[in-house]
């Protein structure tokens, strides 16, 4: 099986690099520019020994057979922490305390029902394990009051289980990464077309449990727009919905299931809507004088029914980085950054769009697109911003990878909110963070578009506090959720609650939201052991 390096991001040697004329911009943020540290070695993480109940981990053997209750210090380590900055930060050092006591690999429904009893009974916390993608502390579960942890790792449960041609549904197990989901339904010639940056790893359990964005969800709708029907495990039971494609049977009890985070339960079987596969796909690049100008375009486009499946505006400073730490082709982007000032552009903002098809319909929807870019003002840039945006798709965590090695702050965080509100957000969360960190560098892209508005996803870069470096990041996502909720946006478009997003989760669902969600966690809970301190806290 696939793992993923403990301290960072994919496979050991896997990804992109940063290019060597990359050191100059970092050196002009105050980093030195070169390697200035590398992770501990597996064998020197500070790890607590084992503390699982003999009683729980008999039980477990015994239902899931002891071959999949594992203990040993590399499969903890994986299954520590996800992807978070902070995260990376404390596995990078060693500090792997936060390990679970066992990791227990479940075979079907019957033994997610069942280890889930047990641990209720015994008082063990359990932290549902997909891809270990969270970027917001989904996976470290407290100790305190808890008879240990356990990590319930899905992955045995990877399979399609079954594929409605007709109806254009597909039924998952829980379990399956989504480039096997890909490769299973192009056996039937469909897809899925869910595709966050996320993909390498991600499963499609853990997409629905936090409502996952892909970055083709302007087309095709988030995780959650195509989920038709899930089983869930609970400690108090079984929760299941109907396939049916709509229904007025009260409120959706599949909404609140889909993005619960593994705090009432275990997704144990999703169906989903699915595609044909597309013929081909056309990605190009655009550029708007300013923010403004592209953003107004693209609410027009999604207002006026022509967005395509895939629309990203970066703003001047993210076009400016992405150009100044491009890899290959980089100089080719740079000269075109030159033509584009020429023409009266000044820095400009990228845009790329994407669509998928056949030839014909792909012609039919850009047409009028392509018409409403040029009289908004906007420059055509050709293929090849779009179709190097698509080569290099995944490759963000990698490079954050190098510059952790590098000595930098590198941190992400997004929002959404109304068309009309989209600037002032843009810059109040810009200024937040900027006076947080003082030196630092604030790029913005919009990248899933509605009717009403739309997402803001930002990305920091700054010189680390070495004394201090996870105070100076909590510090400045401090300060950039309470300018997110002032301005009456949602703390999470699609990144999900976890811990991290706790202290903002009253002010977007009010008291008696939360007293709600508090309700249906002790009834499908009453012991308190799912994925402790997430979504409603402890």
């Amino acid at each position: 099986m696939r793992e993923q390096v403990f301290w960072g991001w994919g496979e050991p040697g896997a990804g992109p690099l940063l290019q060597a004329h990359a050191d100059e911009f970092l050196r002009d943020l105050g980093l030195p520019g070169g390697i200035v540290e590398v992770p501990v070695a597996l064998a020197d993480v500070r790890l607590r020994a084992p503390e699982l109940p003999a009683a729980a981990r008999a039980a477990l053997e015994a239902a899931v057979g002891a071959g999949h209750v594992l203990d040993d210090a590399e499969t903890r380590v994986l299954r520590c922490r996800g992807k978070s900055y902070l995260d990376l930060l404390a596995q990078r050092a060693g500090d792997c305390e936060a390990a679970p006591d066992a990791v227990v690999r479940p075979a079907d429904h019957d033994q997610v029902a069942a280890v889930l009893r047990i641990c209720a009974e015994h008082g063990v916390a359990v932290v549902p394990f997909g891809g270990g993608t969270s970027v917001v502390g989904g996976l470290e579960a407290p100790r305190e009051g808890f008879a240990g942890v356990v990590s319930l790792d899905l992955g045995r449960m990877d399979r399609l289980e079954s594929v409605d041609e007709r109806s254009l549904t597909a039924v998952f197990a829980p379990g399956i990464r989504l480039p096997e989901a890909e490769r299973a339904l192009g056996e039937h010639g469909l897809r899925l077309a869910h595709a966050p940056q996320s993909f390498e790893w991600a499963t499609v359990g853990g997409c629905v449990a936090t409502r996952s964005a892909g970055q083709s969800s302007t087309g095709h709708g988030r995780i959650d727009e195509n989920v038709v029907a899930l089983r869930c495990a609970t400690p108090a039971g079984e929760l299941a919905t109907l396939g049916a494609p709509g229904t007025a049977a009260g409120p959706s009890l599949r909404e609140l299931v889909v993005g619960s985070e593994g705090a009432l339960g275990v997704i144990t079987r999703v169906a989903l809507r699915v595609r044909p596969v597309a013929e081909r796909s056309r990605h190009e690049g655009w550029f708007a004088r300013s923010f403004a100008d592209g953003a107004d375009a693209l609410r027009r486009l999604e207002q006026e029914g022509l967005a395509p499946d895939v629309a990203r505006l970066s703003d001047e400073t993210e076009t400016r980085v992405g150009i100044a730490l491009a890899g290959p082709g980089g100089a080719g982007r740079r000269a075109g950054m030159a033509a584009t000032r020429a023409l009266g552009y000044g820095e400009g903002c990228l845009l790329v769009l994407g669509w998928e098809g056949d030839e014909r319909a792909i012609g039919a929807r850009r047409r009028p697109a392509a018409a409403l870019l040029r009289k908004a003002g906007l420059l055509y840039a050709g293929k090849g911003p779009g179709e190097g945006w698509e080569r290099q798709r995944f490759a963000g965590p990698y490079l954050r990878d190098d510059l952790l090695d590098r000595g930098a702050l590198v941190e992400t965080l997004e929002t959404a909110t109304s068309w009309t509100g989209l600037e002032p957000l843009r810059d109040a969360v810009a200024r937040a963070l900027t006076g947080a960190l003082g030196q630092a560098v604030v790029g913005c892209h919009v990248s899933h578009l509605y009717p009403t508005g739309a997402s803001l996803y930002f990305t920091v870069l700054a010189a680390r506090d070495h004394d201090d470096p996870a105070g100076q990041w909590e510090r400045a996502k401090r300060a950039a959720g309470e300018a997110i909720t002032a301005a009456g946006a949602t703390i999470t478009h699609h990144h999900a609650v976890g811990r991290d997003h706790m202290p903002w989760l009253e002010a977007e669902h009010g008291p008696l939201g939360l007293e709600l969600l508090r309700a249906a966690k002790q009834r499908c809970d009453p012991a308190g052991v799912m994925n402790p301190g997430v979504l409603v806290g402890r």
